[in-house]
C-alpha cells in the first residue's frame, strides 16, 4: 500500500478504518494511535484491550524529536514474595490467577498520549470504537479462532468472562458481535479521562470483582497509578538509528542484537542462508542473555545502558559467536567495571509517527472481567521472576519485565523518519524487529516483502531455547543449522502465531510518499487516506 495523506497499519481492518476517520477528521497520529487502539479492543479483546498495558514511541516530524510511553502498571501493593511462599505459590503462579494482575496501564497511556501529542479530545477518539461495541462488528476468521481459544481456556472459568460469548461459545467467523460493557466503559472514559477509569465506580468494580476472584489490587493502587514519559534507547545500525522503550520493556534485546550484527557483512550473505540465520540467531542468545537478567523496572534496579548499548561491549560479546556452532549456553555479560498482543503503526500526512503497542499479556490475560464493564484483566505479573536475588524479582508497586514493545527507525544523519513498525508476540517481539531491520536495511525490501519474509523464533526467549523456524526457510538451511548443533522445530498452520504479527509505514523523506505493510499472519492490512 502506497499513499500521501496518511496512513494507518493493523491487524483488524475496521481498527485501520477507525483510524483512518480520526485522521480525516484533522487529527494527527497520536489522536488516530488512541482511535485504533480502542476499536483493537472491541475488534480484538483476544489480545488487547483497556484491562492491560501499552507502550507508544512518538515522533514529531517539526522538531525530529522522540519520545518513549511507558504505560505499564505496577504490582499491587499487598503482593510480595513473602505473600506468594506463605500461599505456596514459591515456584510461581498459575497463568489467570488473580494475583497476577497488575494496574491497568492503557487508559492512562491512551489519554497521556492524546495530553501531550494529540489536536482531538476523547470524546471524538473514542466514538469509532464506542460505535463498533454498541453497534456491533463482524468478526474475522483469526480472530474467531483465538477468541475460541481463549473461551475454553480463560472465559468461561473466570468471573465475569461469560460477558465476552455468546451463550458460553466464541463468536464464529463472519458472527456480529457486540459490546455493551465495553461500549459503557469506552463512553464513561470519554466523558470524565483518565480519573473515570482509576477512581469512582469503574474502579470500584475492578477491586471487587478481583477481590472476589481472590485477588489483592486495591483502590489506592489504582488511584496511584502513573504512566510516564522517558527517553527512548537506540543504536546506529549501517546509517539508521533504530529507538526502542527503555527498560521495562525488552526492546534492549533488539538494540542488543542489531550491535553485535553491525560487525558482519549479512548483506554479502543470502537471506535465508544458513550462515546468515546461524549469526541472527547467535546474536539473539546473546541478547537475551542479558535482557532476561538486566531489564527490570528501572525505579528499583536500574540497567547500566550506556555500557550494555556501548561499542566496547558489543565487540566484547560479538567476539563470543562462533560462526560454525551454536551456542545455547550463552550467560549475561558482566556489567561495567567500577510475554498475546496488538502492535499498529500510524503516519499522518505531516510525517508524525506514532509506534503503539497495547497488550492483555497471554490471550485473554487472565479472563476476568469487571461485572458489567466488557473487558479482561491482563495477567502482566507473569513476568516477575520469582527469585529475591533477581532484578526483576517481584516486589509491592514493581512493575515487570514487559515483552511489548514498538520501534521507529530514523536516518541517522538527518534524524528524518524512515519506519514506523513493529512485530508483536510474546518473546518473538524483538526478534521480529531484529528480522524485520534487517530485511528493510540490509536487503532494501519493501515492508510487505520484509513481513512476508519466513521467521525464526528462539522460542522461550532465552539462550537455551529450541528454535522455530517457519515453512518457506530452505531445508538445506534447516539440515545445517540441525548440523551447526541448533535443536530446530518446524511450525505451520495456526501455529505459526508464534512468530508474531507485524506492521511497517516507510516514509520518503523527499516526497513524504507513504509505503505499508501488514503481516500475512493476522487479519489486518495497511491503508492510506
Amino acid at each position: 500500500m502506497v499513499g500521501y495523506g496518511g496512513m494507518v497499519a493493523a491487524s483488524q481492518p475496521l481498527a485501520v478504518a477507525a483510524g483512518l476517520g480520526i485522521l480525516a477528521q484533522g487529527g494527527n497520529a497520536a489522536d488516530a494511535a488512541v482511535a485504533v487502539a480502542a476499536a483493537l479492543n472491541v475488534t480484538e479483546p483476544t489480545s488487547t484491550g483497556i484491562g492491560g498495558d501499552c507502550f507508544a514511541l512518538y515522533f514529531d516530524a517539526e522538531t525530529r524529536a522522540i519520545d518513549a510511553l511507558n504505560a505499564s502498571g505496577r504490582a499491587p501493593a499487598a503482593l510480595s514474595l513473602e505473600r506468594l511462599r506463605r500461599e505456596g505459590f514459591d515456584k510461581g503462579l498459575p497463568p489467570a490467577h488473580p494475583y497476577t494482575i497488575t494496574v491497568p496501564g492503557a487508559c492512562a497511556g491512551w489519554c497521556d498520549l492524546l495530553a501531550r501529542h494529540g489536536r482531538l479530545g476523547l470524546p471524538a477518539v473514542l466514538a469509532p470504537a464506542i460505535r463498533l461495541a454498541q453497534e456491533g462488528f463482524l468478526v474475522a476468521p483469526l480472530t474467531a479462532y483465538y477468541w475460541q481459544r481463549g473461551a475454553q481456556n480463560q472465559l468461561l472459568n473466570a468471573p465475569g468472562g461469560r460477558e465476552l460469548t455468546l451463550d458460553g461459545r466464541a463468536p464464529r467467523p463472519g458472527e456480529i458481535f457486540r459490546n455493551a460493557g465495553l461500549a459503557r466503559t469506552l463512553s464513561l472514559v470519554a466523558e470524565g479521562g483518565k480519573q473515570a477509569f482509576y477512581q469512582g465506580i469503574l474502579a470500584e468494580a475492578i477491586v471487587e470483582t478481583v477481590r472476589l476472584a481472590g485477588g489483592c489490587l486495591s483502590l489506592e493502587d489504582l488511584a496511584a497509578h502513573r504512566g510516564a514519559w522517558e527517553t527512548p534507547i537506540s543504536v546506529d545500525y549501517r546509517g539508521y538509528r533504530l529507538w526502542e522503550c527503555p527498560p521495562n520493556g525488552q526492546g534492549l534485546a533488539t538494540l542488543l542484537g542489531l550491535n553485535l550484527l553491525a560487525g558482519f557483512d549479512l548483506a554479502g550473505l543470502p537471506p535465508l542462508s544458513p550462515s546468515r540465520l546461524h549469526l541472527q540467531i547467535e546474536a539473539m542468545r546473546l541478547a537475551f542473555a542479558d535482557a532476561r537478567y538486566y531489564v527490570a523496572d528501572p525505579d528499583f534496579r536500574p540497567a547500566p545502558l550506556d555500557w550494555l548499548l556501548s561499542e566496547d561491549y558489543a565487540r566484547q560479546r560479538r567476539a563470543l559467536i562462533d560462526p560454525q556452532r551454536a551456542s545455547p549456553g550463552q550467560r549475561p555479560g558482566p556489567p561495567q567495571p567500577a510475554p498475546d498482543t496488538v502492535y499498529f503503526s500510524v503516519v499522518d500526512a505531516q510525517g508524525n509517527a506514532c509506534s503503539f503497542i497495547n497488550s492483555n499479556y497471554i490471550g485473554f490475560g487472565t479472563g476476568i472481567v469487571p461485572s458489567g464493564w466488557g473487558f479482561t484483566l491482563q495477567n502482566r505479573g507473569l513476568g516477575f521472576d520469582l527469585d529475591p536475588q533477581h532484578p526483576n524479582a517481584l516486589a509491592p508497586r514493581k512493575r515487570p519485565y514487559h515483552t511489548i514493545i514498538p520501534a521507529l527507525l530514523t536516518h541517522a544523519t538527518s534524524g528524518e523518519l524512515f519506519a514506523c513498525y513493529g512485530v508483536m508476540g510474546g518473546y518473538m517481539q524483538p526478534q521480529g524487529h531484529l528480522q524485520v531491520a534487517v530485511a528493510l536495511i540490509d536487503d532494501r525490501l519493501d515492508p510487505q516483502a520484509a513481513l512476508d519474509r519466513p521467521r525464526f523464533c528462539l522460542q522461550d526467549g532465552t539462550p537455551a531455547s529450541p528454535v522455530a523456524l517457519e515453512p518457506g526457510i530452505p531445508a538445506r538451511t534447516r539440515t545445517r543449522l540441525l548440523e551447526m548443533g541448533h535443536q530446530l522445530q518446524t511450525l505451520r498452520g495456526y501455529e505459526r502465531s508464534l512468530f508474531g504479527r507485524g506492521q511497517v509505514i516507510l516514509r520518503d523523506p523527499a516526497s513524504g510518499a507513504l509505503w505499508g505493510g501488514s503481516d500475512p499472519r493476522a487479519d489486518g492490512c495497511a491503508m492510506s487516506l
